[in-house]
């Protein structure tokens, strides 16, 4: 069954209301590593409720529609996609808690050809209930590797662009707990594949892997710390490329080129020198 075009950009997503508590911001905090220093209280305040501040990267996980694209009629073969990047607007600091409204809607649909796939672009806008204010607009890209060829699209998007050559101008590098996988799960994903070593190990990894949205909030916690002084309100933009898995345990470092109200990154893992994050752009205000 082939992707309808028509069908897929006017796929009828309902509004997702979502209460969240401060305990749900401090699961999110540290299952993406904040608190790892104890003795850092620039990190504490979005693991303990004194002063607690959300993290700036939380709206991945706010408003999220579901697993909608395994629905049948979707036409797409769900087991052959990839998240490929994520990007992140946020127009106004996340409160600790509250209640949301997530609304999605799909953006772009690109056929790259029969053999080569294509990407679905999500829109989604999380916004507050009692206010009515937007706080974060979001967008998920996927590739879908086995549903090209299906004749109509949109344009496809500007490439990000490219990571500079030479050295960084800062690099933070931090830990991943080895539980991190199971802590982040509770906060949005509860695939199999980042829990049970069997279902890792049938989908072609040693062991379970990390989330791609849990190293990119890691990503945005280096970035926080290194160009914005641990305050949220500084970070109003992190859009990434996801190119390699991680593995819960590994150390995550962040490279980071300094463009002025932009910060250009990619993240590695140390322990196997693999990239995996790449073309990433970090909107910064003063």
């Amino acid at each position: 069954m082939a992707i309808d075009y028509d069908k897929i950009k006017n796929w009828p997503f309902p509004e997702v209301e979502q209460t969240y508590t401060t305990k749900d911001s401090i699961l999110y905090a540290l299952g993406v590593g904040y608190g790892h220093d104890p003795m850092d209280e620039a990190q504490l305040k979005f693991v303990y409720e004194k002063n607690l501040v959300a993290a700036p990267t939380m709206p991945v996980v706010l408003g999220y529609p579901g697993f909608w694209i395994k629905d049948p009629a979707s036409g797409i073969d769900w087991v052959k996609i990839v998240h490929g990047e994520q990007a992140l607007s946020i127009h106004q600091p996340i409160p600790a808690a509250g209640t949301i409204v997530g609304r999605t809607r799909i953006k772009a649909i690109v056929d790259k050809g029969k053999d080569k796939g294509a990407l679905l672009v999500q829109e989604r806008s999380v916004v507050d209930k009692a206010s009515g204010a937007l706080l974060a607009t979001l967008a998920h890209t996927t590739f879908c590797r086995g549903d090209g060829g299906f004749g109509k699209g949109d344009e496809a998007p500007p490439p990000p662009p490219a990571v500079p050559e030479g050295k960084p101008d800062a690099i933070c590098d931090l830990p991943t707990l080895p539980q991190a996988a199971l802590i982040y799960r509770l906060c949005a994903d509860p695939n199999p594949l980042h829990a049970e070593p069997a279902v890792a190990k049938a989908a072609g990894f040693p062991r379970p892997i990390l989330h791609g949205l849990c190293s990119y909030g890691v990503a945005g916690h280096a970035i926080l710390k290194t160009y914005c002084g641990y305050d949220p309100a500084k970070l109003t933009g992190l859009s990434l490329r996801f190119s390699s898995p991680v593995f819960p345990g590994e150390t995550i470092r962040t490279e980071m080129w300094n463009r002025g109200g932009s910060v250009l990154f990619r993240s590695r893992v140390l322990e196997r020198d693999v990239v995996v994050l790449n073309n990433g752009v970090a909107t910064i205000t003063a």
